[in-house]
């Protein structure tokens, strides 16, 4: 069995582009992946289409081998960013291809089911309306209403918006918007209720200071992980915070951390208690799979970050079935009508309860339908100087 073609589509999705891809061989079977990133959605599809090019003629059974290799070819591009979203889609489709080929869910391959019935979290449910407590609380229960038992948002770079403020270049954050930070939290816990999990994001986009401040004014929400107190760049900012915290809720980081060997020292100096790789972004479901098993080792949960498209939610679940340390998953609660449409099974009869449940149909379960996702093609228009 060779490979003799590499397609990937830009697809429009509810907030970014996602970056589609389908491999061919020569004997009928094919694999579907995803290979998403943003901003800088073009680059990536480029990228994808060049690691897609690089691999015809190879057989796609080899699926640890092409990881290996098409790793190690394009480091000198760089060990993460673009070049290793074109790795994680490529290493999905083959995965979804060798599955597909041997009749076996993906989960299989991984090492076998813990569990079929994935438990999510929801984000992306804030979108409505403006950005006050009240809002925020009558959304927040919905998501309980829709049978989810945890949801997560970043109180910090909308409610800035309010006062002209951009976290992007300050790092910091004025007295009100602080204060209307806390205010938008506290509604959303008592909208929920004590039994639900609440998980706060920061982006990385605030100072140490503020960080620290802001994770201590949280203190009496009981929240469920303070995320990304930091950027991923420096482990010791990531230390001085987790020391300055004593008692607080869980660091998360992740979704800036690329493969097993980006998560090395941070699972060695204990700096986190759950980690978020990114399956679009971490080197793809065989790597996450490797990611996973080196957080066991240090007693680290997995929570993937996941706010991209339906293969990136399928292939995340399949690997989170695959290991005995799994939390929960992000899902986007709000999502584009044509997220179920480009796939021949609709995600949205998957999920009840608040839980993803996986079937043990051969690979991810799904495939991708063309004319549909070229009835979306990807936003690349520059929007504030980036594009999507």
């Amino acid at each position: 069995m060779k490979i003799t073609d590499v397609k990937v589509w830009l697809v429009e999705g509810v907030k970014y582009n996602w970056t589609m891809l389908k491999i061919y061989t020569d004997t009928g079977h094919t694999g579907v992946g995803e290979s998403t990133n943003w901003p800088g959605s073009p680059m990536v599809y480029h990228a994808t289409k060049h690691a897609g090019d690089r691999i015809i003629g190879m057989d796609p059974m080899k699926t640890d081998f092409i990881w290996t290799k098409l790793y190690r070819d394009l480091n000198w591009a760089g060990p993460h960013g673009v070049s290793l979203c074109a790795i994680s889609g490529i290493d999905m489709a083959l995965l979804d291809l060798k599955a597909k080929v041997l009749g076996v869910p993906c989960y299989d391959l991984l090492g076998g089911g813990y569990r079929k019935e994935v438990l999510l979290y929801a984000n992306y449910w804030f979108i409505n309306g403006g950005h006050t407590p009240e809002e925020y609380a009558e959304q927040a229960k919905k998501v309980k209403e829709a049978g989810f038992t945890g949801l997560k948002f970043d109180p910090f770079a909308h409610t800035s918006y309010l006062y002209g403020e951009h976290l992007s270049s300050s790092l910091t954050l004025s007295a009100e918007t602080q204060e209307l930070a806390y205010q938008v939290s506290k509604a959303v816990r008592d909208a929920v209720g004590p039994d639900f999990d609440i998980m706060i994001e920061t982006h990385g986009l605030l100072n140490l200071r503020m960080a620290v401040k802001m994770a201590q004014r949280f203190a009496d929400l009981d929240i469920t992980w303070y995320e990304e107190p930091v950027g991923p760049e420096n482990v010791d900012s990531l230390e001085a915070v987790r020391k300055r915290l004593p008692g607080s809720a869980p660091v998360v980081v992740g979704e800036r951390h690329y493969t097993r060997y980006g998560i090395r020292e941070v699972l060695e100096r204990q700096l986190c208690e759950i980690m978020m790789p990114d399956i679009t972004r971490c080197g793809g479901p065989s790597e996450m799979k490797r990611m996973a098993t080196m957080m066991e080792a240090y007693n680290v949960l997995l929570a993937p970050h996941n706010p991209n498209g339906p293969l990136s939610t399928l292939a995340s679940a399949h690997v989170c079935a695959s290991v005995p340390n799994f939390f929960r998953q992000e899902f986007m609660f709000t999502d584009v009508p044509w997220r179920d449409e480009i796939i021949t099974a609709p995600i949205a009869d998957m999920v009840r309860d608040g839980k993803l449940h996986l079937s043990e149909a051969p690979g991810l379960g799904v495939d991708l339908i063309e004319e549909e996702m070229e009835k979306h093609p990807g936003i690349t228009i520059a929007k504030d100087g980036f594009y999507v």
